[in-house]
């Protein structure tokens, strides 16, 4: 138990340290991610279009300010939005290969990470976010992790066997579409990227940079969202 608890108090400081580095990255330039055409992708019977997930979203300043009271310690990083907005359409594949949205967890609280294998603040946090899923997930929240590697699927589930991941489900977006839409609206400037999202699939809060998820801080932070 003893050996178990240094580890965990390892990684936690591992994290706390590159949340800091991807502050200090983040601030000079978004470098983590090469930039793609912007826009999200949703295929439809007529083709292609570009996704609009610009409406904003009637979320009371109540809810906002207890979001941002509930974002203490070791996920202080995440802020309420300003302005609100829908992200129903942000597109991404399903496990299964089939082509979703956000708007299919409609009546759900999210946590939605955007991460890739050469991530190493990713690579930390993961595990976390495992265990969040595992402890949290259910009928009413889910965390939604959105891989944005470029290429086939052998790469990132090999990234998580390896990091041992049993409770994430493995979404892709190798257009990295969904990050460049978050960039666009200043929601992302690096990986990894987490987002609140709440019922209605609009989002109310944003960090950037890698948090110890599976601590008493963000199991707080999270009942804060879905009690919203």
């Amino acid at each position: 138990m003893a050996e178990n608890s240094e580890k965990t108090k390892s990684g936690s400081r591992r994290i706390v340290l590159l949340a800091a580095l991807a502050g200090v990255i983040a601030g000079v330039a978004a470098v983590y991610v090469m930039e793609q055409p912007s826009g999200n992708v949703v295929a439809g019977n007529g083709g292609t279009k570009i996704a609009d997930s610009s409406s904003q979203c009637a979320v009371s300043a109540d809810a906002l300010k207890a979001i941002d009271m509930a974002a203490t310690g070791a996920v202080a990083a995440m802020r309420a939005a300003d302005n609100p907005v829908s992200l129903e359409n942000l597109a991404f594949t399903a496990p299964d290969g089939t082509k979703t949205t956000l708007g299919a967890y409609r009546g759900k609280t999210l946590l939605v990470n955007l991460w890739a294998t050469w991530c190493a603040p990713c690579r930390e946090e993961m595990p976390a976010l495992d265990r969040l899923q595992a402890e949290k997930g259910g009928d009413d929240f889910e965390v939604v992790a959105i891989n944005i590697d470029t290429g086939s699927d052998e790469k990132p589930k090999g990234f998580l066997q390896d990091i041992g991941v049993k409770n994430l489900k493995l979404n892709r977006d190798a257009s990295m579409a969904s990050f460049n839409e978050l960039k666009r609206k200043n929601l992302a400037f690096g990986l990894p990227v987490t987002l609140i999202v709440d019922r209605n699939g609009c989002q109310i809060a944003a960090m950037n940079g890698p948090a110890i998820w599976d601590s008493a801080e963000a199991a707080k932070l999270i009942d804060t969202a879905r009690g919203l």
